[in-house]
């Protein structure tokens, strides 16, 4: 029995041995990773600050309730951009993306257009409106790709096929944190309260006009932004997982370990104790 007790720890030794070989080697694919995501994150945080500034300063002085990007109408139907990732095994990174959403549009009519192949196949099991289903892979996203996707909104937008836009995106705090975030693109923001007060411009053309050639230029930088953001924090986010796992794998071989130690040295007395019985007979 004994024996049988010992091959079986010794099996589950070698199975979660392999495990944390493939935990260490995705940790190390993901720290590689993270450096070259955080600088693009970091580089692209710029324009999309100041591009978000020029836009609420120009809604502000925006008094034509007729601008069809800054108008409010009754919402019927929302729009959902939603950043997951492209694959799993990254914590709770896809899941509170996904719980945000739900949260978020309540009982509200929506449809959905989904970036990166969990949130395809999260929407798809939902049988949810899907505007897109061509953009399953997040990472190396490009700014080209950010405007097809600006202009795709905008027509709907427009067509009043929904009534807003929110993007729902994971936002990178730093290597241990990473918090979901909805933030509405359609209609424009407005300043909101407690910001700093916007710097009067003037424009050369009428700001109704001048929103409608500037809208698809901000919507490519936010997506290319929140893009750039949400791919950071997926990739922090599937380290600190596999950080962890490859640390209580390390701790479950230390048990199975004790455990082999212990089961070997109890077969080892059981055998002396026959032996020392069977001189005595």
């Amino acid at each position: 029995m004994a024996g049988a007790s010992m091959k079986d720890i010794k099996l589950r030794i070698k199975s979660v041995e392999s495990t944390m070989q493939i935990t260490k080697a995705m940790q190390l694919v993901a720290t590689s990773k993270l450096r070259r995501a955080k600088e693009r994150m970091e580089t692209s945080k710029p324009y999309a600050a100041i591009s978000r500034q020029a836009i609420m300063a120009a809604v502000a002085q925006c008094n034509d309730p007729t601008v069809p990007f800054v108008a409010i109408r009754p919402v019927k139907k929302r729009c959902y951009v939603v950043i997951a990732g492209d694959r799993g095994l990254a914590g709770g990174y896809n899941a509170n993306v996904f719980k945000e959403v739900d949260a978020h549009r309540g009982d509200t009519d929506f449809c959905v257009l989904p970036l990166g192949r969990k949130a395809i196949e999260k929407y798809n099991r939902m049988k949810a409106e899907l505007l897109s289903n061509a953009y399953g892979k997040v990472e190396g996203m490009t700014v080209g790709v950010c405007y097809q996707l600006a202009k795709q909104l905008i027509d709907g937008y427009l067509a009043e096929q929904y009534d807003e836009v929110w993007l729902v995106y994971t936002s990178f705090q730093s290597m241990m944190t990473q918090e979901v975030a909805a933030e509405q693109l359609l209609p424009l923001p407005r300043p909101e309260e407690g910001e700093e007060k916007l710097v009067t411009t003037i424009y050369e053309m009428e700001i109704g006009e001048m929103l409608k050639t500037v809208t698809p230029d901000f919507l490519a930088g936010r997506l290319y932004s929140a893009l750039c953001d949400s791919f950071a924090s997926e990739v922090a986010s599937r380290r600190n997982a596999m950080d962890s796992a490859t640390k209580n794998a390390g701790e479950m071989i230390s048990d199975l370990r004790l455990k082999y130690n212990r089961a070997r040295q109890g077969a080892i007395t059981q055998e002396i104790t026959e032996i020392v019985a069977g001189a005595e007979q």
